[in-house]
């Protein structure tokens, strides 16, 4: 039996080649979308899951207000969380950010990218598996911890253990090595601990929010016990502190400057739901996965429809196989055994298609993502076989039964006629595919708006033109005059710059475009606190940006004060300090009392689906410890002496200012343009599965055309005698195909309104959902439907009348 089934389905596959090529590539595309979203998902959710007892370990963020929430805390918090917190087992301060520094071993250097500065029990909340050494072993100041990798780029063959290397004038103690097998929110290439040191010097500073912070609690529900006693210690030691000096109870001052709230984030969620920028190896995009996730299995399902819409417009070749099968003694159920058996062939045949379109495309996927997605574990395994299942049930079941009840002597005799609740069935279907389509068509439509308005939208400033060069600003404040040494750095580098050709302006930021600023401060005015970014800049910084003075005036080198008690506010820091000229006026700034002499224009510092966060602008020297932070320099050249220029930057760069480290650049406006490239992907995703959909949809509709006219052969033939033109027989079969568009364009229009509205949610500034993309996408799903329906007709319309009536 099983052999007859087979020489079967290769003979309906030899004389059906349309149709099964459509079956199988539909299936293969929708199987294949829905492969590529489980491998990220997999992947995203795989990050910390192999740490014991991940669901004890927290990452501690900060809700300070106005939406400022820090992934950075306090440095006495820990130490006294520890005696006061019975429900604590331990807690490691580290850094939520790597270092790139260079490691030697015998003249040996080495650019290392990811060294991470924690405590010495850092491996007692990442277990990494240690190839050497002692995991147990704690990092000291004295001592380092080598990936694996790291190791050999340093000693090649040489045993490592207990070697001696150099790292920012220190000599450092091999003491371990260890590799990263699993993915997790921390994989540093090295591992040192400076953060001890960095403890004792922040010790009593309640304001300064330094170091991430990491807690391990005996029992997971003892988080908001924990996050409580966390606030009291900020109440004990910030808020009353500060109240009495202030001269107010905690209450008032609570009410006036707002109450920092803890939050403990597990560590298995820190990498999707985190509210903060916390992990090194970067925040996945939850709402994008969800997205594709989403729009896979909706193609997929899409796919089974076609699928079922293409078996049974086949059907009507296969009635009289059924007849004759039934008269020779074939039951129901074993034809019904017989078409699902079909159903898992051609399911099996387009899950091996579909993981050889996935193979191929790996490469373009894991650039796409920026990622190395393969293809295996057991847990993907099992999920295709899940896969499996669900088609065949899905696509095999209906087909399988409407086949197996066709009526003998009428299918014998040439009529296919069928239950008008199949008819209706089918009918449906189709009218979901035309509603899947409208939805992507719409969809990717508003995308694009979107993503072009961002692209498109004014900044606030000009980066045409401007090199944002990587700064390393090395600094040991233990020196004596440590700042007057990096002040005359600086100054002397910009100056050198200045004199190569071609270039027009040179200035530096405590801040990246696209990036944002790296401090953050309040200030108050009348009552009033604004958490502000500290943007510290010198002074062509404004002119060469083209950021724009409204009120006042800029910063100039012209004026002595500028460079001791002047400074400039952005129109959203005027807002919030409710003050209407506020030019002339002081602002009191962590004990500084400084003068705002100019308001510039609202300008983009994050990327534009952010909101505009209030600034406060000043010199570098106004404040001078923000130097410290300065981490690029900004260098605008002569567009006609560009190309000769950089060569020149390069190797002053590399000669003079850093010798050791590599020159790294990029122009402003492309580094900002990364700030929001996941939208622009998110835009070639939709516009990419827009056109599969278009394509599954259409084939589908292809098919039940096919099927519909199929049946109406002998009326039309009949309608033909009787002098019907061709334009009444093309509008009469075109009809149907076109109520059920306008049907299915209707039903796609709230889903798409509301999921996209909810999408645009994302971006402060957005575009406003017009009648535009749904007008747009009405036309095009109608056009494409006539040309399909229509060129279908039109052949129907060719036939030769006598074939259709000889058995009347």
């Amino acid at each position: 039996m099983l052999k007859n089934w087979i020489k079967i389905y290769l003979y309906q596959i030899r004389n059906n080649k349309l149709f099964t090529a459509l079956n199988v590539l539909g299936l293969s595309t929708g199987i294949a979308g829905l492969i590529f979203a489980i491998l990220y998902w997999n992947d995203e959710h795989s990050y910390n899951a192999w740490i014991p007892e991940n669901d004890k370990v927290f990452q501690v963020i900060n809700d300070l207000g106005d939406l400022n929430i820090w992934s950075s805390n306090i440095a006495q918090t820990g130490e006294i969380l520890k005696q006061k917190s019975p429900q604590l087992e331990s807690y490691c301060y580290l850094n939520d950010w790597y270092f790139g520094e260079i490691m030697s071993y015998k003249g040996k250097k080495e650019m290392i990218d990811k060294i991470l500065d924690a405590q010495g029990n850092f491996f007692d909340f990442f277990p990494f598996e240690f190839i050497q050494g002692n995991p147990k072993t704690p990092v000291d100041p004295n001592s380092v911890m080598l990936s694996e990798e790291t190791a050999k780029r340093l000693f090649a063959d040489e045993n490592p253990m207990n070697k001696q290397i150099q790292y920012s004038g220190r000599t450092l103690t091999v003491k371990g090595v260890y590799k990263i097998t699993n993915k997790t929110s921390f994989e540093p290439m090295a591992v040192t601990n400076f953060v001890d040191g960095k403890l004792l010097e922040n010790k009593d500073q309640w304001g300064n929010f330094n170091f991430g912070l990491m807690v391990k609690l005996k029992k997971p529900n003892d988080k908001q016990a924990v996050e409580k006693q966390i606030e009291n210690i900020y109440f004990e030691n910030r808020t009353r502190k500060w109240a009495k000096e202030a001269g107010m109870t905690p209450e008032e001052h609570e009410k006036k400057y707002g109450k920092t709230k803890a939050i403990l984030e597990p560590l298995s969620e820190i990498r999707l739901h985190s509210l903060a920028n916390g992990n090194p190896e970067g925040k996945g995009n939850y709402q994008f996965l969800v997205i594709m996730l989403g729009l896979s299995l909706l193609i997929l399902t899409l796919s089974i429809v076609n699928y079922v819409n293409l078996a049974t417009a086949n059907a009507i070749k296969r009635a009289k196989e059924v007849g004759v099968r039934k008269i020779l003694g074939a039951s129901k159920n074993n034809i019904i055994r017989q078409f699902i058996f079909e159903t898992i062939l051609t399911s099996a045949f387009a899950i091996l298609l579909a993981l050889v379109i996935v193979e191929l495309s790996m490469p373009l996927y894991n650039d796409f993502l920026n990622k190395q997605l393969v293809i295996h574990s057991q847990q993907f395994y099992l999920q295709i076989i899940g896969i499996f299942v669900i088609i065949v049930f899905a696509a095999g079941i209906f087909p399988a039964v409407y086949v197996s009840n066709f009526e003998t002597l009428k299918v014998l005799k040439g009529n296919f006629g069928r239950s008008k609740s199949g008819v209706w069935l089918r009918n449906g279907m189709l009218i979901f595919q035309f509603a899947i389509a409208s939805f992507f068509i719409i969809g990717s439509y508003i995308v694009y708006q979107q993503v072009d308005y961002m692209s498109t939208k004014d900044l606030g400033f000009e980066g045409d033109q401007v090199l944002q060069i990587s700064y390393r600003n090395v600094y040991d404040w233990r020196q004596k005059d440590y700042m007057k040494n990096m002040v005359s750095k600086y100054e002397t580098t910009r100056n050198e710059l200045k004199k190569i050709q071609g270039v027009q302006q040179v200035s530096a930021g405590a801040f990246t475009f696209g990036g944002g600023a790296n401090s953050s401060s309040a200030f108050t005015y009348n009552d009033n606190n604004v958490q502000s970014k500290n943007m510290s800049i010198d002074f062509e910084m404004v002119d060469m940006m083209n950021i724009k003075v409204i009120k006042g005036r800029n910063l100039s080198a012209e004026f002595a004060s500028d460079t001791v008690s002047s400074i400039l506010l952005n129109e959203t820091a005027v807002k919030i300090m409710k003050e209407k000229n506020p030019v002339g006026k002081t602002i009191e700034w962590n004990d500084r009392k400084l003068v705002v002499v100019g308001i510039v224009k609202d300008f983009h510092i994050d990327g534009p689906q952010n909101q505009i966060p209030p600034m406060t602008i000043f010199h570098y020297k106004t404040i001078d410890w923000m130097l410290n932070n300065v981490n690029n320099i900004y260098v605008k050249v002569n567009a006609e002496d560009m190309e000769q220029a950089i060569p020149k930057i390069e190797k002053f760069w590399t000669g003079k200012v850093d010798t050791e480290y590599p020159f790294k650049y990029d122009f402003v406006n492309k580094s900002f343009a990364r700030a929001y490239e996941n939208y622009v992907k998110q835009k070639n995703l939709f516009s990419l599965l827009n056109i599969i959909v278009i394509m599954i949809a259409l084939s589908g509709l292809f098919a039940l055309a096919t099927y519909s006219i199929q049946r109406r052969m002998k009326e039309i033939a009949i309608r033909k005698t009787l002098g019907a033109e061709t334009k009444t027989l093309l509008s009469e079969l075109s009809r149907q195909y076109v109520i059920f568009c306008i049907i299915g364009f209707f039903i796609a229009v709230f889903p798409a309104y509301y999921l996209l509205s909810m999408w645009l949610e994302n971006f402060a500034f957005r575009i406003s959902v017009s009648l535009l993309p749904f007008l747009i996408g009405f036309f095009v799903l109608l056009i494409l439907t006539l040309i399909v329906v229509l060129s279908k007709a039109y052949q129907a319309t060719r036939i030769d009348i006598l074939k259709y009536l000889k058995y009347e």
